[in-house]
Formats: structure tokens, sequence, C-alpha cells
């Protein structure tokens, strides 16, 4: 999938099945930038995603900018207040996840 494409893998010298690292996020401290949304039924991280940054491989930003939703799943909780870090934001976050993750 997709949204795998960016995570490292891993084998050992005893172990050739490839493995998927452990992905480290960076904190996402709130910006006077940020954009409020109410959730509605049928919303996704993936497509809020690609509606405000253009691509929706960049779903875990907005996930991990509200720590009150699931981590693992894709689905806000409907009619909850989430929060956008601004798209002019996204440049740095993601040079973020880069230095926490050994990635470009």
């Amino acid at each position: 999938m997709a949204r795998y494409n960016n995570i490292p893998l891993f084998t050992t010298p005893t172990d050739s099945n490839r493995r998927y690292t452990v992905v480290k996020y960076p904190s996402i401290p709130r910006g006077s930038s940020d954009i409020y949304v109410y959730t509605t039924k049928g919303d996704r991280f993936d497509i809020l995603a690609l509606n405000y940054y253009g691509d929706s491989s960049l779903w875990w930003i907005i996930n991990r900018a509200n720590p009150g939703q699931s981590s693992d799943s894709i689905y806000p909780t409907v009619g909850a207040q989430i929060r956008i870090p601004s798209p002019q934001r996204v440049a740095t976050i993601l040079s973020q996840y880069s230095e926490l993750n050994g990635t470009i």
C-alpha cells in the first residue's frame, strides 16, 4: 500500500524476512494558522489530507495532530472538532519526520 512506501524496511543476517521498522512521529504543536473542522460521517484522514494538502499519504499528519483520535484508524470520530495543521507547515513536519526516521 502506498502509505507504507516511506517506512524503512530491515532484515537481519539470520532472518531474510523484510520487516518494517518502528516509525517515530514528530510532535505537532498548535499553530496560529491551523484549520479546525468538525468531522461528519464518511470523513477519513486520508481524504482530509488530499483535500487540504493534495496528498492522501499525509493522513498521519492530521491524525497525529489530534491525540484524542485513535492512531490506528483512518476514520476520525464523527462530530469531533479536529485540528488540521496548515499546508504551510507540512514541509517542516516532513523534515522532522525524516530526521527522526533517517529517511529523505
